[in-house]
């Protein structure tokens, strides 16, 4: 009996991506940003669909269902309801937004056959089908999770209407139980206050969790009296007078400006201590939602685990607790959680739902580490980087994992480029940059001069997981570092009194200084062999060699660019920074090595700023 294959599709907001799946196993996914290099990609996954059917070794032809992530009609019903009851407000933002659905989106089963055709095969396009925007972000949390039923729970900032959404799973069903709607959003509360601190609104709201720590909560009690009623079920109000974004071009409003005592900060512009406590603030007043909401879906279901998806499932800080907080048994949160996971989810629910097939028995979640994306073959490695004029050794694997190793401890920043790319927005030791956490200097040195990012911004730790215990407060899995656990007490180092803001960021806060942030926290990766033995075998060696069995792990990419895709994005990241190595499967290249080139600051404006 021929295979059955679905194509999951998210597009036209942002973080386009497209998945397949075959049967229920998932066989690909990939954001359309890591193709076109234009991070946050909102366009039609062109790029990201043609590699997911080429990956099966199928054309469109061979699809028997295409499923979209939302329901386009149903989010222009939720537009036209909002100018309405909003009216006479919003007349321009009505007049920007009216031409755009009139001319394309109400015509959006048209608009996307003629997309799907532009991805070649010929032939009868297969039937088009529609889930749920929430529906795709439950379906993506539940069905890959290790867990035969859990609650589920998913926050964002909208859909069609909902902005938090609560679940049961069981088995291949899916029973939605109760909803919140627009404009009432914890999603869209935090990024009005991403906006406010001149952060980028769907790109920067886990740079204003980052700089939580460094801040005072001296305005969460502002927040709970003005703009948002939380009720003792976690269940909230936002007051909309405070807010532009239901009807205007901006998240807040002049009022807004009023309560916090001042304009938006200027994007780029010196942070203030103002920032750093806004930042704490609405972090505090998110974590407590969270928290709230947990204990309401842990009572009302029953239930022993517990799912989460949505954007706002990405807040690492907020999931931390909420595990602290003992309410499950476990908690599984799908790793990529923003629109991009949807598009997974959307052909998941084609396959489960509308199909009703059951769900395959996997060890572990079904998520393969999210490892979903492309890779190369050692041939393909050769003539890339020959093409690229990069000068290498290619070496046999117990040599590569000895003198990486070697080069970490040395004090080298090593740009690691292995196997399948990852799905989601965190690399996962596949396309990372990698370097010793006990050296005081190398979170400033990453951030500044590799990843010419601000030097607040923290860096995550991959551990063996059998050693995890060994460092964090956090004895669990946590392969997709989406949770963040305090450093053990006995690691610590007690801050020097008296110190504020970004003064803190100086003060080492544990014998692993470059991972731990400045309230003892660390976003802990657990490595395992099984998910990742590449990995594992390279922290391991580093183990072997210094007794310590965490790495530094960040993003392989520079400020405002995409993860690096192919190895002509890893060579070219390369020689733009002081990453001092780089590894491409077995092919090792030293920066000293290298020809020389001209170094030109122009190529930093390729990438838009996040």
């Amino acid at each position: 009996m021929p295979a059955t294959r679905i194509l999951g599709l998210s597009a036209f907001y942002h973080d386009s991506a497209a998945a397949l799946v075959e049967d229920g196993r998932i066989v690909a996914a990939a954001q359309e940003e890591r193709f076109t290099r234009k991070k946050h990609d909102d366009r039609f996954p062109a790029q990201a669909a043609r590699f997911c059917l080429a990956q099966a070794g199928v054309a469109l032809a061979d699809v028997d269902y295409v499923v979209f992530y939302d329901k386009p009609l149903l989010k222009f019903e939720r537009l036209l309801e909002t100018y309405l009851a909003y009216a006479p407000s919003g007349l321009k933002s009505f007049l920007t937004a009216m031409p755009v659905w009139l001319k394309e989106k109400l015509y959006f089963r048209k608009m996307l056959k003629t997309e799907l055709a532009s991805l070649g095969g010929g032939g009868k396009q297969p039937p088009l089908l529609f889930s749920e925007h929430h529906q795709a972000h439950a379906a993506a949390a539940f069905y890959p999770s290790p867990f035969a039923e859990a609650a589920v729970l998913c926050l964002d900032g909208v859909g069609e209407w909902a902005t938090t959404s609560v679940w049961t799973g069981s088995g291949n069903r899916l029973t939605p139980l109760w909803e919140i709607h627009f404009p009432h959003s914890l999603g869209l509360l935090y990024s009005a206050f991403t906006y406010y601190c001149g952060f980028k609104v769907n790109s920067g709201e886990y740079k204003l969790m980052g700089l939580a720590p460094y801040g005072e909560p001296r305005y969460a009690q502002r927040i709970l009296d003005h703009l948002v009623d939380v009720k003792a079920d976690g269940t909230f109000r936002l007051d909309m007078s405070y807010f532009d974004y239901a009807t205007g071009l901006t998240m807040t409003n002049a009022r807004f400006d009023a309560l916090f005592d001042g304009p938006p900060r200027k994007p780029e512009s010196d942070l203030a201590q103002r920032d750093m406590d806004l930042a704490r603030s609405i972090q505090d007043v998110t974590e407590e939602i969270v928290l709230r909401l947990g204990r309401t879906v842990a009572r009302e279901t029953g239930m022993k685990h517990l799912c989460m998806g949505g954007g706002v499932a990405l807040n690492c800080v907020a999931n931390g607790r909420l595990w602290r907080e003992g309410l499950f048994d476990g908690i599984w949160i799908q790793p990529a959680a923003g629109d991009a996971g949807s598009a997974l989810g959307a052909a998941l629910c084609a396959w489960h739902e509308y199909l009703d097939k059951p769900r395959m028995p996997v060890a572990g979640d079904a998520m393969q580490g999210s490892f979903l994306g492309p890779a190369f073959s050692a041939a393909e490695i050769r003539n890339r980087l020959d093409g690229a004029g990069a000068i290498y050794e290619e070496v046999g694997d117990e040599k590569l994992l000895r003198e990486t190793a070697e080069a970490i401890a040395a004090g080298e920043v090593v740009g690691w480029f292995q196997g399948r790319m990852e799905f989601g927005p965190r690399a996962l030791g596949n396309r990372s940059i990698i370097g010793d956490p006990r050296n005081p200097e190398m979170q400033r040195t990453m951030n500044l001069k590799i990843k010419f990012r601000e030097s607040f911004r923290p860096f995550a730790p991959s551990v063996l997981r059998d050693r995890v215990a060994d460092y964090f407060d956090l004895d669990a899995d946590s392969p997709y570092m989406l949770l963040v656990a305090p450093v053990k007490e006995e690691l610590q180092i007690a801050a020097a009194p008296g110190l504020f803001g970004i003064d803190k960021l100086m003060q080492p806060r544990s014998s692993l200084p470059a991972i731990t942030h400045v309230d003892h926290s660390a976003r802990v990766q657990t490595v395992t062999r099984d998910t990742n033995p590449r990995y594992y075998a390279l922290i391991d060696a580093f183990r072997s060699l210094t007794g310590c069995a965490v790495l530094i792990n960040t993003s392989f990419n520079v400020r405002g660019e995409p993860i690096v895709a192919t190895p002509e994005d890893a060579y070219r990241c390369f020689m733009r920074t002081g990453i001092d190595r780089l590894v491409i499967g077995n092919c090792v290249m030293r920066k000293r090595a290298q020809p020389t080139i001209e170094q030109d600051e122009a190529w930093k404006q390729e990438f838009a700023l996040d």
